[in-house]
């Protein structure tokens, strides 16, 4: 089953980040990478544009909370809607990915998921 599921998740995450798409594969894998670290620390570092910024950090951090304002931010910042639900899923994989190595390593008794 742990293999399947791996399967799974590294097909996902190279739809995702091999895919063309309304985004850049380069801003895919920068917001992946960014998402996972915006547990540990909010405020990390990232050269996006403010309002994509603002969106990614709360998709990760507070998805329910995201209203039709934070996408009319990032619409208004150029972004179509495809480009907006790269963003979301990019984000909400980088999340996922990190929540799922640190529950992981804490089953394993690990001090820190990598």
């Amino acid at each position: 089953m742990s293999d399947q599921i791996q399967m799974l998740i590294d097909r996902l995450r190279g739809a995702v980040l091999t895919s063309t798409g309304h985004t850049t594969l380069e801003l895919r894998s920068t917001i992946v990478s960014w998402a996972a670290q915006l547990d540990a620390d909010p405020d990390a570092p990232i050269d996006l544009p403010a309002p994509v910024k603002r969106y990614v950090q709360k998709v990760v951090l507070y998805a329910y909370r995201v209203t039709d304002a934070d996408v009319q931010q990032v619409q208004d910042a150029g972004y179509s809607d495809d480009a907006i639900f790269e963003l979301t899923l990019t984000a909400a994989l980088g999340a996922g990915l990190k929540r799922r190595s640190t529950g992981l390593a804490m089953l394993r008794g690990t001090p820190h998921a990598s």
